[in-house]
């Protein structure tokens, strides 16, 4: 993969990487230094992805763990109301959602965004997770589950 490709397939998918990005960690700061490391970590080992077609789980596999790295050195947490919106909908639905979806534990959170969100197959999920499939599919009937209870809490019903 030559610079001119890697470059214009990063700038595709870098609205994905942020908000991949706002589910894990609550700082901008933080979330431009995660995209920037895997950036630089992806371009020193671009000849090694050997199927191209993967490009996208491979470099957000690489954007998750940077993220990790990161939640690690910072050993912080941030109240829930710091919660960035993800997409331009301001409307409260949406508020809700994103306040929800913040709330779930970590694992079934990544789950969730990866692939309702960003529309990752539970086979590709698992690849960027480094879990079973069967373990993916698990944790997106707990995060439904949970999401439900919670959207169901602030009164929204099916």
């Amino acid at each position: 993969m030559n610079s001119e490709e890697f470059v214009a397939r990063v700038e595709t998918i870098r609205p994905m990487l942020y908000r991949v990005c706002c589910m894990q960690l609550y700082e901008p700061a933080d979330r431009e230094d995660a995209i920037q490391e895997a950036i630089f970590k992806a371009w020193k080992k671009r000849y090694s992805l050997r199927e191209p077609q993967y490009f996208n789980t491979w470099f957000v596999r690489i954007l998750v763990n940077e993220c990790h790295n990161i939640q690690r050195r910072r050993k912080r947490s941030q109240p829930l109301e710091t919660v960035y919106e993800l997409t331009g909908n301001s409307g409260f639905e949406g508020q809700d959602l994103r306040m929800s979806l913040a709330s779930l534990d970590e694992k079934l959170r990544i789950c969730v965004l990866l692939h309702y969100i960003e529309g990752f197959s539970v086979r590709e999920v698992s690849r960027i997770l480094g879990i079973s499939e069967n373990a993916v599919k698990a944790r997106l009937m707990r995060g439904r589950k949970r999401l439900k209870a919670l959207l169901s809490e602030e009164g929204f019903e099916e």
